[in-house]
Formats: C-alpha cells, sequence, structure tokens
C-alpha cells in the first residue's frame, strides 16, 4: 500500500536523514496533479510527499461547497486508491494552517483519523501543518505542542513553523514582515526543541530568508548556515539525537548548490509549489495558443472537439508537472533511493 503507514514514514524521514537526501513535497488540487506527482515519483525510483493546503482543499471541493477540510479529505482518499498501483511511497501531508483556520481544517483532519483508526483502517493523513508564525514564539509553541500531543495520539508528525516566509501563497501574504522575521535565530531553535521535546515526533520548518512565489536568481538572499547554527545549538546542549527534521520552504529559483548545502543540515522535506503550478500551467497555454481555432469557435465555425476536450491539455499538464517534479527529485537526491518494500 504505497501511501505510507506510519512507521513507513518515519522509516522514510530517517533515510534521509541519514542518507542525506530531502522529500519533494507537491501540493496537489486534483486528480490530475495527482497522478502527475505519482509518475514523477515513480519514474524517479523516489518516495515522496504529496500535500493539500486550505486553499487547496477548498477548491476540490467545488464552487458551492467551499469546505476545505471536505475538499482535502476527497484528495486523500483519492490519493489513497491511485498510489495503490505503484511501487514508491507516499506520505500525505497538509501545508500551511494558520491559527484561525486550525478548527475548520486541521482538528476535523485529525478526527477523519482517528475514526479510520477506529474502524480498523490506516491513517487518512501522515502528518500536518500547523503555521502559528503570526503568533509571538511562546504562544506559536504552547498551540504547537497541544497539536503535537493530539496528533502523536493518532501516529500522526506535526509540522511546526519558527520564524516567517515571506512573500504569499495561498492568500497568505507575509510580504510586510521585517526582514529579520525571515531568519529563525538559535535561541528559537532552541526554544522548539525545549518546548516539543518528548511531546510526539515533529518536522521543523526553520527559515533562512526563504520567500514563497517565483524569483529571478538573486533576488532571494538565502542563508543556509542559519540551518547549521540552528543545529548545533541545539545538539551542542541536548546531544545528537535532538537533530531537526526540518523543512525546506519557499524555495523557488533557488541554485542546485544552495538547496544541496541545506539537506547538509538537515532539510528532509522541500515544498514544491509555484514551479510545479508553472510547469503544468506552461504546456496547457502553448497547447491554447498553438490550436486558437480549434479550441474556440471563430467567426460562427465550429472549433475542433479533440482540441477544446479538457483530456487533451490537461494530459498535457499533467507531463509537465510531473517532468518538473521529477528534476526536483534529482536536486534533491532523492531519485533511486525508495524504500518501498524494505519497510
Amino acid at each position: 500500500m504505497p501511501v505510507a503507514t506510519p512507521q513507513q514514514f518515519a522509516a522514510m524521514l530517517d533515510a534521509a536523514q541519514k542518507g542525506a537526501y530531502a522529500y519533494p513535497a507537491i501540493n496537489i488540487t486534483s486528480i490530475t496533479t495527482i497522478n502527475g506527482a505519482l509518475k514523477a515519483f515513480a519514474d524517479n525510483k523516489s518516495d515522496g510527499i504529496i500535500q493539500i493546503s486550505t486553499g487547496g482543499g477548498e477548491f476540490a471541493s467545488g464552487l458551492n461547497v467551499k469546505d476545505m477540510a471536505l475538499g482535502a479529505i476527497v484528495l486523500a482518499e483519492a490519493t489513497h486508491r491511485l498510489a495503490a498501483r505503484y511501487d514508491i511511497l507516499v506520505g500525505l501531508h497538509t501545508d500551511h494552517c494558520q491559527p484561525g483556520k486550525v478548527d475548520k481544517f486541521l482538528r476535523p483532519l485529525i478526527e477523519a483519523t482517528a475514526a479510520r483508526r477506529k474502524a480498523g483502517l490506516g491513517n487518512l493523513f501522515n502528518s500536518h501543518m500547523f503555521d502559528g508564525s503570526e503568533l509571538p514564539l511562546a504562544e506559536n509553541m504552547k498551540v504547537a505542542k497541544e497539536l503535537l500531543a493530539l496528533c502523536a495520539e493518532n501516529e500522526i508528525i506535526l509540522e511546526v513553523e519558527a520564524g516567517v516566509v515571506g512573500g504569499e501563497e495561498d492568500g497568505v501574504d507575509h510580504s510586510d514582515h521585517p526582514a529579520e522575521k525571515l531568519y529563525t535565530s538559535p535561541e528559537d531553535m532552541l526554544t522548539v526543541h525545549e518546548t516539543l521535546q518528548g511531546v510526539g515526533r515533529y518536522l521543523f520548518a526553520a527559515t533562512f530568508g526563504n520567500v514563497h512565489g517565483s524569483y529571478k536568481p538573486g533576488a532571494v538572499k538565502l542563508r543556509p548556515d542559519i540551518l547549521k547554527q540552528g543545529q548545533d545549538a541545539v545538539m551542542s546542549k541536548y546531544g545528537a539525537e535532538a537533530e531537526f527534521d526540518l523543512v525546506f520552504h519557499g524555495g523557488s529559483g533557488t541554485p542546485v548548490h544552495e538547496i544541496q548545502e541545506t539537506l547538509d543540515y538537515g532539510v528532509v522535506k522541500m515544498n514544491i509549489d509555484t514551479d510545479t503550478q508553472y510547469a503544468f500551467t506552461r504546456p496547457i497555454v502553448d497547447h491554447v495558443m498553438k490550436h486558437y481555432d480549434g479550441v474556440l469557435k471563430i467567426d460562427g465555425e465550429i472549433g475542433d472537439k479533440k482540441a477544446y476536450d479538457p483530456r487533451t491539455y490537461l494530459k498535457k499538464g499533467e507531463k509537465g508537472l510531473a517532468d518538473r517534479l521529477g528534476q526536483a527529485c534529482l536536486d534533491l537526491r532523492s531519485n533511486g533511493k525508495t524504500i518501498f518494500g524494505s519497510v
């Protein structure tokens, strides 16, 4: 069953940490994007992470419903069914849930997994993200600790964030935050460890200049050394077992050497969204422009059904997404490293 069990997902993270590689974590919004993600992981013999944002869940539930939790459940259930045909493992994750959305998104999804477990079924999701970065750190960690305990009861891993990822994603704009908020300090990283230690397993999105969105090379000033400084501070005080499983957000346009530097500092998951959105849309636009008089009924003509059949261009979008995600597998060194069948 290629959607990982809790034990398999933990083993995936352990293998990435030990092997100095990371999993691409792609935001999906539809059956087509799920299939593109699964194709990329399978073609590259890479395990990976499929994740759903609050906006992605709302979109998937339809214009008349707009229920972010319902849409996320539908996409997760579809992923379980589709992934069963593949010989790689995927983890299911939810992305960036801010404090104001916890009760209508994160808690219902944890409850959905709890209900499945009670019925003798596997987890719906492997992990969730609580993004409390808009709160003071003490308040952020207080909520995170409560949610982590709830997740741990159901063998779910929680991703937390300290510091702010700049830019705008999924309707949340952090472009006006002061520059120092884009860098998580070693002291903040110590606070995260000391607050969450022993409660349950978690992933940590520490920030080191990350910015959501797409930028020309050189526009975003990343400082991967921030991650090393924080890891060193925590491990020097609490030992090697305190090493964080880190998450890299806002990496579009980052040079490969900087991406790979973060792998040496404990990054095991990198979010891929902006680049795969473009990779999905680009071939669709190309199709429309090349088949303009077929996609549209111009000057009283009838068009070309083969050109405007959504399957025609969505297949191209699926392949474009898969190709870009495959490149991410190479950049993050996860290609050829599936642990499917070994755990």
